[in-house]
């Protein structure tokens, strides 16, 4: 036997799973095929590495669309605190910005990637910078992994964490998914998620860049709203982006996003009746004031033409001459603006992947196979994902805690 653990993927799970053990002072090999681990860890929160959210575990839940119960035993047993705690005795001093999110205090991710490649050091794990082509199995139980080099490394455990599909680039290329399902595990389809999103609407284009705080953001299927949220959104040369945009995105639940739409409430702050008040007020104070130019106290200037072309009122228009009918279709128009979703943007774009291995036939405590003895899973290529906010790589974490603690309590 090569190891007592063999760990499939030198990213935030597979590196996290690995010293977990080690501190049982087990045995650990982490296969990764790119010359440095972390790869994908390094651009995360746009390069300064959101590391978790200082949030409490009901909280936790409430931002984990799909599949929160799976993660209740292994939130639980390694809380964003205890990350917080783990990482700045590491010596990454870390802070708590807007919505909980965690960051290091440089804002910079290769503080944390560095972190664990000294603590990898020092626990003695070896990173040995190979490709796994496919699981050994015998006996009907997986005792190790073969390299695309013919290589077998054999273990009497053996975690796949090799990620999702989503920055393929960084060496997420779905290979674990591959593994896992010739073994007879099913893979609930991996689709892009927490990713940008193209509209039909030409004049997106004309608002590209235009940033939009404090709005509301809804999601329907048909006529049914199934997403709400009150945050930060953008517009793009494609349609639209941002916050709002990438959490809306984890609810479009198929494969064909042009079956929903979106609609957003530019004053949510406002009912429909406070914003029609408002505007017969600003309307009687500036009688003789082209609407397009009374607008621009309220709206982003951006956004004023679009809105009066789509209730058919011209610019140049006179505050007196606009009548009842057309200043409350005015009103809605601000609290309902459509966009018809066209597609997702590319898996590439995406931050995460949803779908993956089925938690059906995963340990939730344990992280194991229920199919496969002594085959473990943590991080992304689980059929579980969140919101953005440093919601996923925690699920990396305290999925790889538990697995790496099953794993290294398992008599080998």
């Amino acid at each position: 036997m090569d190891t007592d653990h063999l760990i499939i993927g030198g990213g935030a799970a597979g590196v996290f799973a690995a010293l977990t053990a080690a501190e049982y002072g087990r045995r650990c090999i982490i296969l990764e095929p790119n010359e440095q681990i972390g790869r994908k860890l390094r651009i995360t929160g746009k390069g300064r590495c959101n590391l978790t959210n200082n949030c409490t575990q009901s909280e936790f839940m409430e931002h984990i669309p799909r599949n929160n119960s799976f993660l209740y035993s292994s939130i639980a047993r390694c809380t964003p605190q205890d990350i917080m705690y783990y990482f700045s005795n590491l010596g990454v001093p870390l802070k708590t910005e807007r919505g909980n999110r965690v960051f290091p205090v440089s804002d910079k991710a290769q503080d944390i990637v560095q972190a664990l490649a000294l603590e990898l050091k020092k626990k003695k794990i070896p990173v040995i910078r190979e490709k796994v082509k496919s699981l050994c199995i015998e006996n009907g139980c997986c005792v190790g992994a073969k390299t695309t080099n013919g290589k077998i490394y054999r273990a009497a455990t053996t975690l796949l964490a090799t990620g999702g599909i989503s920055y393929p680039a960084t060496g997420s290329t779905g290979d674990g998914f591959r593994m896992a399902e010739k073994v007879g595990h099913t893979i609930i389809s991996p689709v892009p998620s927490l990713v940008p999103i193209e509209t039909e609407e030409v004049w997106c284009k004309d608002a590209m860049g235009l940033s939009l705080k404090n709005v509301s953001l809804k999601l329907y299927n048909k006529n049914k709203c199934i997403y709400e949220s009150l945050g930060e959104m953008l517009f793009t040369h494609f349609g639209v982006s941002g916050p709002l945009v990438l959490r809306a995105s984890a609810h479009i639940l198929d494969e064909a996003p042009e079956n929903y739409y979106l609609k957003i409430d530019l004053k949510p702050g406002l009912n429909i009746e406070q914003l029609d008040k408002r505007l017969q007020r600003d309307f009687s104070e500036m009688p003789n004031k082209a609407i397009g130019t009374i607008l621009r106290g309220l709206l982003p200037t951006k956004l004023i033409p679009v809105i009066l072309l789509l209730i058919e009122l011209s610019p140049e228009t006179k505050a007196h001459d606009i009548t009842r009918v057309q200043r409350q279709a005015l009103a809605n128009q601000i609290k309902n603006l459509p966009l018809t979703i066209k597609a997702f943007r590319p898996v590439e774009e995406a931050i995460i992947t949803r779908g993956g291995i089925c938690v059906k036939e995963i340990n939730a405590k344990t992280m194991e196979s229920k199919l496969m003895p002594n085959l473990y899973f943590a991080g992304e290529i689980i059929d579980v994902d969140g919101y953005t906010g440093g919601f996923n790589l925690q699920i990396a974490f305290s999925t790889a805690f538990s697995a790496g603690t099953a794993m290294a309590l398992k008599d080998i």
